[in-house]
């Protein structure tokens, strides 16, 4: 019998060159057979033959490809939602992928609303609604979940949850070291700071979960075939160009189908090279061990200690054991005939969760090892999911790499992949993990809402932040933390002028953009060490990583007085920010106005020199994106300022991390729409300099050869000038509530325009600011970020952004029905922004509370410097279900409860800076 103690004391130092994919063991390890904790897999059930449990049908509505967690919750719910022909190809048997071997843990509480809501349907699908569909139990046990903390950091981050947790009703409560004690006698706690309990996390059964789901699929329609290997995907292009799923191809038969489901996990890439369509997911080794028999064990919760990064999760009278390891194993050659198989444990590897896991329950000392379980599972580079439709192939949707968590998001994942197929676009917002990527009349494909395709294609990129992403699994997720892995990929024409000066960088969909200006120097981003994995020696005196782990608290950063003087010093003189990392798009052509019209919910078919702040929406009305859109006069060809075209023009500027949405978005409607014209992306090819302040004006009138004067050059105007002798374009707008231009500069002209402001403005006070300042001067004003104040799930009324539609006119665009039967309906959700008293720092996730009930959350905060206090915004509903009007809001008393402690606000329901909007104008 194989013990912990003897493993641990057997392991030998952690390995220093990649590991081999083949299985193989460690010598100087414990053995231990390699086995599944379960009762009952599905290997063994179902036909034994190679033929398919059924013959292929010739043609279906949605074929889902993988009868994993995800193919077996995409198929239930797409029949669920009504929809008929939906048919599951496994190509051995359900689960026999990654999803058998999986521990089947279910935590309710994450640092994100979405997933949140996600894992409460997760839990609903398991616990409640298929054993009342079926009759059938899942295997789901209810027996509570424990996140450990050994310190304060980490215990505010628990703290956290459960303010967030109290907005959902979940139920969680902090306890002191005795008292966990009390509730897990095994446990050590003399290193405890404190826990968190969640009566209601629990834990799931794989093959009891996964049948029970094809059983209510196949009741309400669908058709579950396995043993039927893909062996190719048939796409065409339409008379549009556009390329769309045509059928799947396997070894018994072809499907027409219009829509594919990519559910097949570790083997997903290989299954979207089939339709030419990139999935940016690797494959690695996870495992955990599971020991004998503990005494005293039994009906004991869940553990998650995550700063031993290990988790112990109850199976019957033992435990399994596992965790993320800092140097995990890559499987470097996905094998396609790899079903129901385990790796064999690399004992060296595991053996730092081994000290964790005794440290914590010490019986584990003595506890024998019953069996280990190490097989493959998918990673991303952000550790989040890939789903949604993906634009190389319209038609081809993904459902895959969900970093070992298929079982606990399957079912509302599921749900919102069901919702996407059928309407569009998911229920939720699900941003965060859509994939798509588009190619249209451009010379690059771009992909958009995650990754761009310098990132997607690059292997060292995505095998770099896989790895880091997984080594963070479990690390404390600080609001100002930054990835180490992948960086220095996208840099603007004013990086190295900005970096000499203390710039310290931010990581944006792959772009080095300004975080703040560090007064000590300057701190380069170095290349990616691995935390001292693989061989790779750890930095030394890394001055990056040293100002990241300054900012690793929930309390005011270190560096908040460095912000504040930039922030300062935009509103009392001037501040140069550099915004280089702007999506900046082109739309053109003969039908460009047309498209105009339905795309943004502004009137932006003004005369040129007009630009127009508008959103974009979707067919619910929701906000798909806030941007400028500015009308242009033709140039000349090849100039990515001013380009030459046939028709009409606008030129689009979009925040950089959100840019690559737009263009899908933008790519999408254009498609479905079959408008004539062309979106063009000149991101690269220009920079973006944005001059603001009350000094701005004198500053730029010195650079600039146009006349700023209000009667000359209006707010949201803009027009072609020169500066320091290059053309530039100048726009009059503001992102922090100051006067102020931005200046949209060809690439090689960037650095000259910079430094010629610099000297126009440093016998004023110029100083150069970064987003870190960005943020908090724009929720002083009151401006919107896209993803934090607004989501494709909000609306523009709910939003406080009616004027951005043109309701007064009759011109039809995308979304107006849905705001117009909201508007004639009722608000019953509304964003409200909150100021405290007290000077105390918050992040988002706070819950709201209205005269002693929970009405929402906070969605963005941050300090506002100008007027000294911490601002706030926050959807907020009225409990008793009625309108949200602004008496409702104005009448109530608020508190903002952050890490369970709650604070006195006050309600605005206009910018408690400049609520008049006279800085932006000029008018001090």
């Amino acid at each position: 019998m194989s013990y912990l103690s003897r493993a641990w004391r057997a392991a030998a130092p952690l390995p220093a060159p990649w590991r081999s994919p083949r299985p193989f063991s460690s010598a100087s390890g414990p053995t231990a057979k390699k086995s599944v904790p379960y009762q009952r897999t599905l290997q063994e059930e179902g036909p034994g033959s190679g033929e398919p449990s059924r013959p292929p049908p010739a043609s279906a509505q949605v074929v889902v490809v993988g009868g994993g967690s995800l193919g077996c919750q995409t198929a239930y719910h797409l029949a669920k939602m009504g929809l008929s022909g939906v048919v599951l190809l496994e190509r051995d048997r359900l689960t026999s992928g990654t999803t058998w071997h999986t521990a089947g843990l279910l935590w309710q509480l994450r640092p994100s609303d979405v997933e949140v809501e996600l894992l409460a349907h997760t839990r609903d699908v398991v616990s409640r609604d298929l054993p009342a569909e079926t009759g059938l139990h899942t295997g789901w046990v209810e027996n509570g979940g424990l996140f450990i903390a050994s310190n304060k950091q980490r215990l505010d981050e628990y703290k956290r949850l459960m303010s967030l947790g109290k907005v959902y009703g979940v139920e969680s409560h902090v306890l002191t070291p005795s008292q966990t004690k009390d509730l897990y006698p095994l446990m050590n706690i003399d290193d405890l700071y404190g826990t968190l309990y969640v009566p209601k996390d629990g834990t799931m059964d794989p093959a009891g979960t996964c049948s029970t789901l094809a059983r209510a699929a196949t009741a309400r329609g669908a058709t579950i075939i396995e043993n039927c290997l893909v062996t190719g995907i048939q796409v065409r292009t339409d008379d549009f160009g556009v390329k769309r799923v045509h059928a799947v191809e396997t070894a018994h038969g072809t499907i027409q189908t219009p829509c594919v489901v990519n559910c097949a996990g570790v083997w997903a890439r290989a299954l979207g090279r089939m339709a030419g369509v990139h999935v940016p997911l690797v494959a690695m080794h996870h495992a955990y061990v599971v020991t004998e028999r503990i005494e005293g064990i039994q009906n004991m919760p869940n553990v998650r200690d995550h700063d031993a990064s290990v988790y112990l999760r109850l199976q019957g009278d033992a435990l399994s054991v596992g965790g993320y390891e800092s140097n995990p194993i890559f499987w470097e050659e996905v094998s396609e005939k790899f079903a129901f198989g385990l790796f064999d444990l690399d004992w060296d590897v595991f053996m730092q969760h081994i000290e964790g896991a005794v440290n914590r329950v010490p019986v584990l000392e003595k506890t024998g090892i019953k069996s280990t379980v190490c097989g493959p599972e998918s990673f991303t580079a952000d550790h989040k999911p890939l789903m949604g439709e993906a634009p190389e192939v319209r038609g081809f949707f993904l459902g895959c790499g969900f970093n070992s968590a298929g079982m606990m998001l399957g079912g509302g994942c599921g749900r919102e992949l069901a919702h996407w197929i059928i309407h569009g676009r998911p229920e939720k917002d699900m941003y965060g993990y859509d994939i798509r990527q588009v190619t249209l009349n451009v010379a690059i494909s771009l992909p958009s809402r995650r990754f761009h395709h310098s990132l997607t294609d690059n292997n060292r990129w995505i095998r770099e932040r896989s790895h880091e992403s997984y080594a963070k699994n479990y690390s404390v997720v600080f609001p100002h933390d930054e990835p180490l892995a992948g960086r220095n990929v996208r840099k603007d024409p004013l990086h190295e002028e900005l970096l000499r000066q203390g710039c310290v960088f931010q990581e944006r969909h792959g772009w080095e953009r300004p975080g703040w200006f560090n007064p000590g120097g300057a701190a380069p981003v170095l290349d990616y060490d691995y935390y001292g994995a693989y061989g790779h020696q750890r930095h030394r005196d890394y001055t990056y990583n040293r100002l990241l782990g300054d900012e690793y608290t929930f309390d005011f950063p270190p560096h908040h007085d460095t912000i504040k003087k930039e922030c300062l010093t935009c509103r009392n003189a001037l501040a140069l920010f550099d915004m280089s990392y702007f999506g900046k798009f082109y739309l053109v052509g003969p039908e460009a106005t047309k498209a105009a019209d339905w795309l943004f919910s502004a009137d932006v078919s003004k005369a040129p020199g007009s630009t127009v702040y508008t959103c974009m929406l979707n067919r619910q009305g929701g906000v798909e994106s806030d941007l400028t859109v500015s009308r242009i006069s033709p140039g000349a060809p090849g100039s990515a300022l001013a380009p030459a075209f046939e028709g009409d023009g606008y030129y689009l500027a979009i925040g950089g991390a959100v840019a690559q949405h737009n263009w899908s978005h933008i790519t999408t409607v254009l498609q479905d729409m079959k408008f004539q014209c062309k979106l063009l992306d000149c991101s690269e090819e220009l920079g973006m300099m944005s001059i603001q302040g009350p000094l701005s004006r004198a500053v730029l009138q010195e650079v600039l050869d146009t006349d700023l004067s209000n009667e000359a050059f209006p707010f949201s105007t803009h027009k072609i000038t020169t500066a320091a002798g290059c053309q530039v374009r100048a726009m009059r707008l503001s992102f922090v509530g100051e006067m102020g231009w931005e200046l949209h500069v060809p690439r090689a002209d960037c650095v000259k325009v910079y430094r010629a402001v610099m000297q126009a403005g440093a016998r004023h006070g110029i100083a150069n600011a970064g987003y870190r300042a960005i943020d908090s001067l724009s929720i002083e004003k009151g401006y919107r970020h896209w993803h934090a104040d607004l989501r494709p799930d909000d609306t523009p009324l709910e939003a406080g952004l009616a004027f951005t539609c043109k309701l007064k006119s009759s011109i039809p665009f995308l979304g107006r029905e849905a705001v117009e039967a909201q508007k004639a309906k009722g608000i019953f959700r509304r964003l409200v922004c909150f100021t405290t008293e007290e000077r105390v720092p918050m992040f988002g996730l706070e819950a709201v509370w209205r005269d002693g009930k929970v009405v929402g959350h906070i969605r963005r905060a941050d300090f506002g410097f100008a007027i000294d206090k911490t601002i706030a915004y926050g959807y907020i509903r009225d409990p008793a279900g009625g309108p949200v009007s602004l008496d409702f809001v104005k009448s109530g008393s608020y508190e903002l409860e952050r890490m369970g402690v709650t604070f006195p606000a006050r309600a605005h329901t206009k910018s408690p800076f400049d609520p008049d909007n006279k800085r932006v104008k000029g008018f001090y």
